[in-house]
């Protein structure tokens, strides 16, 4: 007999410090230089730093985090610091609903711009903010150092709202 579940919904919350080992996993497969568990829960320690996951809920009612996002606000400005899904759960529009969650509570907040920077490389990322209406206003040469050599450029992007 096989057993078969549908796929549980997300919900996008609050990042806690019981996030922080599957945060540091997240980010590990996502970037090139991970940030570790320490480094992720000084981040969640500070005031200034708003702190979202998405989870997903097993079928053992266990809620895993498939993707989270990490922007810190400084006066009516805020910068993304850091964003990433599973790699198993790309392409279903989580970083999106991170992203507009961010977004609203940014603006409720009376945050008035916000700024990120995406490997130039990246287009599916690059694609992603644009829908949501961030404009290049700069760019960071050599900003990253991929795993194949040489090194990529940063765009730095803002939305305004």
């Amino acid at each position: 007999m096989m057993f078969w579940w549908p796929a549980s919904p997300v919900v996008i919350d609050a990042a806690t410090l019981a996030d922080v080992d599957d945060i540091a996993d997240l980010h590990a497969g996502a970037f090139h230089r991970g940030w570790s568990a320490a480094e992720i829960e000084a981040l969640l320690a500070q005031d200034s730093v708003i702190a979202l996951a998405a989870r997903r809920a097993s079928p053992l009612g266990t809620r895993r985090v498939v993707g989270f996002l990490m922007i810190r606000v400084a006066g009516d400005e805020a910068e993304v610091l850091t964003i990433a899904v599973s790699a198993r759960q790309r392409r279903r529009g989580l970083g999106r609903r991170l992203m507009d969650a961010a977004m609203r509570r940014l603006y409720h907040d009376r945050v008035h711009a916000l700024f990120l920077e995406v490997d130039e490389a990246n287009a599916a990322a690059r694609g992603l903010y644009a829908r949501l209406g961030f404009r290049e206003v700069g760019r960071r040469r050599n900003y990253y150092t991929p795993t194949t050599g040489g090194a990529a450029s940063a765009l730095i992007l803002r939305a305004d709202f």
